[in-house]
């Protein structure tokens, strides 16, 4: 089988909240707004630049929270866990696992969003 070229891969949140996912994600990572569209009066998608990466949020009214267990997690790298977390948990982000160094050379700490999302924060082994 002949692999398909991808240019580029970047996840998608869907939320009942998107005005309040994108100001927290401006708020916790520095995000800026690259891109959005919407019918009428809101925006119904919005793609956040995160660095050198995007994350999009899309409006979906009936987006659940979610139930037991996380079936996707995102994971970001960072210039510094610590700061970051400290950033993450004043924007009003949740702190599943405060920083720690991991056995094989990351430091990383576990987080979730308003919308309940799990985000994992690690910098990389040289980094760390």
């Amino acid at each position: 089988m002949t692999p398909v070229p991808v240019r580029s891969l970047f996840p998608i949140l869907l939320s009942r909240d998107l005005p309040g996912l994108v100001r927290f994600y401006r708020s916790a990572l520095g995000a800026e707004v690259g891109y959005h569209f919407g019918s009428g009066e809101e925006d119904d998608y919005v793609s956040l630049r995160i660095g050198e990466v995007s994350l999009g949020i899309g409006r979906d009214p009936g987006a659940l929270p979610p139930s037991v267990g996380d079936r996707v997690a995102l994971w970001i790298y960072v210039d510094d866990v610590d700061e970051s977390f400290a950033a993450w948990t004043g924007a009003g982000g949740r702190a599943e696992q405060a920083p720690e160094d991991m056995p094989w050379g990351e430091r990383v700490a576990q987080v979730r969003d308003p919308d309940g999302n799990l985000v994992n924060l690690g910098a990389e082994a040289e980094a760390a």
